[in-house]
């Protein structure tokens, strides 16, 4: 089947949505052209990272301060509202907005781009969480369960910017700011998937000698 997560735009000549490739892709982003979009929240797992962080549309045409201050925001608030949540550790942002216009398909990039609204990514591990380590259980359903219950903290943190055309973000607190993430860090044991260099979730699209 199609990976679903690469079926929200068109790339050279893969077309894409398609009813017949990715019908839940086509129809969800036409009722989205129909309504309009605020902000835009997928939820995906990583393999490698042993965190939960917060992947954005970092240099996508639409991105600028406005964007980039509604991601530090909600990150900083998403981190205040559950300790499993961080910000320094996650997909390293592109080097340029050129670099970008590859990943247009992606369902983050292209919905920021799409609707100039506030696009993310919620990534969590497949096993312990670094942050707040259980080396006995690791990362549980529990937890999951509760890091979604949260996330409507900075959900509700947020929305009173998504639409405003006020410079909120000379009003934030200093806390807010948007940190660049690095998926650079060490932990004793953990061998790395030897790799080239990730801006989004989805791996083999993004690396082809894996």
């Amino acid at each position: 089947g199609a990976n679903l997560n690469r079926e929200w735009a068109t790339k050279g000549d893969y077309e894409a949505p398609t009813l017949h490739r990715s019908p839940e892709v086509h129809c969800v982003l036409k009722k989205m052209d129909e309504t309009g979009v605020d902000m835009f929240l997928d939820v995906h797992g990583d393999e490698e990272l042993p965190y939960n962080f917060i992947s954005g549309a970092e240099l996508c045409p639409t991105w600028g301060k406005r964007l980039e201050s509604l991601h530090g925001a909600f990150v900083a608030s998403y981190q205040r509202a559950n300790s499993d949540m961080q910000q320094d550790i996650g997909y390293p942002p592109p080097d340029t907005p050129e670099d970008v216009l590859e990943y247009l398909n992606i369902a983050t990039t292209q919905v920021a781009t799409r609707f100039n609204c506030l696009a993310v990514t919620l990534e969590m591990p497949f096993k312990d969480c670094s942050t707040n380590p259980d080396p006995e259980r690791g990362w549980t359903p529990a937890r999951c369960r509760k890091l979604g219950e949260s996330v409507l903290e900075p959900l509700l943190y947020v929305h009173p910017y998504l639409r405003t055309e006020d410079e909120f973000w000379t009003s934030l607190p200093k806390e807010d700011i948007y940190i660049k993430p690095t998926d650079k860090y060490e932990e004793d044991g953990f061998v790395p998937i030897k790799k080239e260099k990730r801006f989004y979730s989805d791996v083999r699209a993004f690396h082809p000698t894996l």
